[in-house]
């Protein structure tokens, strides 16, 4: 396949690259310059991709598996001949470093191919001379894609390779704020796919509520926070479509006494501060056992002042910017509350945010601020995490769970029996033992509570694009 071309970016509507009399712009988060017009869809150009979606539908679902799976996987390859140009691309509108922006692109290639490479059989429910009882996956219909800000490839990938491996069309709608990779993806399969499976549209904040809607959808999978979750949900009732949400955390990290701790010190800032902290599953909270909280806390520090904050696209930056300017004010009245409660900084400055230019927030650590501190109730989805202190099992872990979110969580021990016994106490759709943030193609991944409403990944994720049927065969007559 021919490399795609990265100055221009237009909506991909029935297998055509489509303008709009109206145009918007992302921006540099580094540098506050603009970025290239990407469109400003209508409801006429919604209409015309879920009436495209629609006619694909029928065919797509027809396509044997084995065939849907081979064109997933051409895509990812022909995502891997483009890979350097996604990453530079990466960088420009979302603002991570390359180093990041090529674990995502990586990861994504990962998931393309290894959903596509999921057992997907029937269930022989019973078999006998008489009876024979089967329950099958069958393709609920046109999907739609809601992806967010702060991974718009390797999440977009969560939903284009189940919607499609499964037998549905799916439209995407990239985040206003990073438009430019959703649509250099559905650009990427108009050679592979038949016109109206893969499509993708730009627009600012009414397109979500218009696909939301629009009575021509089955099904909407959304990655982002719970208050816009909730008005997907609520929008999507109306008309019973299916949905998938993926939504906030406030993910714990718990530190038993026992680990090394410069490694783990190590690892866990480095797992709170991914991405400049701004991904859902990232470490929140982090409760270090009382015995070795003075050590655990003088590492992380050192871990994070060694942190090299900047332009994405220099050498050596292990942060970039917040990627956007309203959630660069949320920080900015986040500190503002953490200065009015005088907590106590670890590392870093309340009071020497942010540079000069750009969305920069230089990371902040907060020592063992009382469990009612905004940076302990709320998910602060940036470079600011605090580092609290627990004397038992059965306090952290109440601690812990005392959250309406639960996406994920993680145990730091070398004892086995104590990291079982704590990984299933906690109220969580993930638990990570000695790691975190770690997904896989075949894991399902899911929030407990307030972080969603179904699985994106693995098996159940496939089936989260399906209807059930159940059919019974009966021998004799």
């Amino acid at each position: 396949m021919a490399s795609l071309n990265f100055d221009t970016f237009l909506n991909v509507i029935d297998g055509n690259l489509v303008g709009s009399e109206t145009t918007r712009h992302g921006i540099n988060p580094a540098t506050l310059e603009a970025l290239p017009p990407v469109p400003v869809s209508t409801p006429g150009d919604v209409d015309a991709a879920v009436a495209a979606a629609r006619r694909a539908a029928p065919g797509w679902a027809d396509t044997p598996l084995a065939e849907r799976q081979q064109a997933v996987l051409k895509f990812a390859d022909a995502l891997a001949d483009n890979a350097d140009s996604f990453i530079k691309m990466l960088v420009v509108e979302q603002g991570k470093p390359l180093a990041v922006a090529k674990v995502e692109v990586d990861h994504t290639l990962a998931v393309l191919r290894g959903v596509a490479k999921l057992p997907f059989p029937e269930q022989v429910v019973d078999d006998t001379p008489g009876r024979r009882i089967v329950t099958r996956y069958v393709p609920i219909g046109v999907s739609v894609g809601i992806v967010p800000w702060n991974f718009p490839v390797n999440l977009a990938s969560f939903k284009i390779a189940p919607a499609l491996v499964a037998g549905n069309p799916i439209i995407i709608k990239p985040s206003p704020f990073t438009p430019y990779c959703g649509l250099k993806l559905a650009e990427l399969g108009r050679d592979i796919f038949p016109p109206g499976v893969l499509q993708a549209l730009s627009g600012d904040d009414n397109l979500g509520p218009w696909l939301t809607a629009h009575p021509g959808v089955d099904k909407v999978s959304f990655t982002g926070s719970t208050a816009t979750g909730m008005k997907v949900m609520e929008s999507c009732s109306k008309t019973l479509k299916r949905v998938t949400l993926e939504l906030g955390g406030n993910d714990p990290a718990i530190v038993c006494a026992d680990v090394d701790i410069p490694t783990v010190a190590a690892k866990v800032a480095g797992l709170a501060l991914f991405n400049s902290g701004q991904v859902c599953i990232a470490i929140k909270r982090v409760y270090v056992h009382s015995d070795i909280y003075q050590e655990f806390i003088a590492e992380v520090a050192r871990n994070v002042e060694a942190l090299k904050l900047g332009n994405g696209l220099e050498e050596n930056v292990s942060l970039g910017p917040v990627q956007n300017a309203l959630q660069f004010d949320r920080l900015k009245g986040l500190v503002s509350s953490l200065k009015e409660e005088k907590v106590k900084v670890l590392t870093g400055d309340l009071d020497a945010l942010s540079n000069d230019k750009g969305y920069f927030v230089n990371p902040v650590v907060i020592e063992n601020p009382p469990d009612n501190s905004r940076i302990v109730t709320d998910e602060p989805f940036g470079p600011v995490f605090p580092v609290l202190k627990w004397e038992t099992e059965e306090d952290v872990i109440r601690r812990a769970n005392d959250t309406d979110m639960g996406l994920g969580a993680s145990v730091w021990t070398r004892d086995t029996a104590q990291a079982d016994r704590l990984a299933k106490k906690l109220q969580a759709g993930t638990v990570w033992i000695n790691t975190h943030l770690e997904l896989r193609p075949d894991a399902a991944f899911g929030g407990h509570k307030w972080s969603g409403v179904g699985s994106e990944l693995g098996t159940e994720g496939l089936k989260s694009y399906c209807n059930v049927q159940t059919i019974f065969y009966t021998k004799d007559i």
